[in-house]
């Protein structure tokens, strides 16, 4: 194992640059998840911490060495592709231990490794088989089992799951935690799929532009975003924004709606903002609770709960509601705000008021 440290990594192709000076410190065993839209950077940064884009400026420290001018193969990393890259020709078996032949591990210690790392991901009885005999998600376990028989010092994964349906992506990502939690080796993982990056991270970077725009543990990102883009980003549904003004203590929004704010400032009287709310933190309308009266617009019952759409200060607001709420198009209802958990952003930088 090892720890991974990035120090003003940049990547330009021509005169565009696509990563902008990225710092980031990995500790030994941590899983880290880089998460974004396309285009951010996210995919470029691991290729160049595995090797296969060279470094336009900064550096890459994997362990004690900086691995800016060492080949793929001299990084002692092992990667997992989003399109599997298996040889139809070979077995389940000759293709997990493929990279062990190429090193000169053989017999009864690549048998070993074999067993071990088809055991631990549930192939075992597919070692057998020939890729094209197998579904997506057991191709995905057999491309990872070739990553684990390596036994390096640092795994990355690059959107591993993206050609899997929703199913097997549950599945598949339930293996990798647990794979993290028995081996404890360094990953670094790419996804553009927030629930990935929720689910498995010990911390996520948020990436935009080629740029962090912020790290933390998933609890971290998701409660207290540091800007309008991670608070829309992280979380399905996702924060509902919309404009209001400070006035006399309340958030003032167009059209009369009105909520009361605890932590407003005296220098912040007249202030434009924009206000954030996550679906969860409305509810049913409660005694002495923050109130709205608004008009239900598309009502989505989930089973487990209820989305409720409504319009807001010239925005449109989903509201979790629980399973049992009904309402047709356009009838009015109360519904609640937890006054705690609102975010606000100031209006011109979108950055987070603390």
């Amino acid at each position: 194992m090892a720890s991974v440290s990035l120090r003003r990594l940049g990547k330009s192709y021509g005169g565009t640059q696509v990563v902008k000076g990225i710092d980031l410190d990995i500790a030994d065993g941590e899983l880290v998840v880089l998460v974004g839209p396309s285009g951010c950077g996210k995919s470029t940064t691991l290729r160049m911490v595995a090797g296969l884009e060279s470094v336009t400026s900064g550096e890459v420290r994997i362990g004690d060495q900086v691995v800016n001018a060492l080949p793929p193969r001299e990084r002692d990393i092992a990667m997992v592709f989003q399109d599997y890259a298996l040889y139809p020709h070979k077995t389940v078996r000759e293709n997990m231990g493929f990279s062990l032949k190429v090193r000169g591990i053989k017999g009864a210690e690549a048998d070993k490794r074999i067993q071990d790392a088809a055991e631990m991901l549930g192939i075992a009885h597919l070692l057998d088989r020939r890729p094209g005999q197998l579904s997506g998600g057991q191709r995905q376990r057999v491309a990872m089992g070739r990553a684990i028989v390596r036994r390096p010092q640092l795994f990355l994964f690059d959107e591993p799951l993206s050609n899997l349906d929703a199913k097997l992506r549950g599945e598949v990502r339930t293996e990798i935690k647990r794979l993290h939690q028995t081996i404890g080796t360094t990953i670094l993982y790419v996804t553009h799929d927030q629930v990935e990056a929720m689910t498995l991270a010990d911390r996520i970077v948020i990436l935009r532009g080629g740029e962090i725009e912020q790290v933390g543990t998933p609890d971290e990102v998701y409660n207290y975003p540091s800007s309008v883009f991670v608070g829309g980003f992280i979380g399905s549904p996702a924060m509902n924004f919309a404009r209001a003004r400070i006035e006399g203590g309340r958030l003032l929004f167009s059209g009369g709606h009105a909520l009361p704010l605890a932590l407003a400032r005296a220098g912040d009287e007249g202030r434009e903002i924009i206000v954030g709310i996550r679906p969860e933190h409305f509810g049913p309308a409660q005694d002495g609770a923050a109130t709205l009266e608004v008009g239900a617009e598309v009502v989505e019952p989930l089973g487990s709960d209820t989305l409720v759409h409504f319009a807001l200060g010239g925005a449109r607001l989903t509201a979790r509601m629980p399973p049992a709420f009904r309402a047709d198009a356009g009838q009015k209802f109360h519904v609640g705000v937890d006054s705690t958990k609102i975010h606000l952003f100031d209006a011109a930088s979108e950055k987070a008021i603390s």
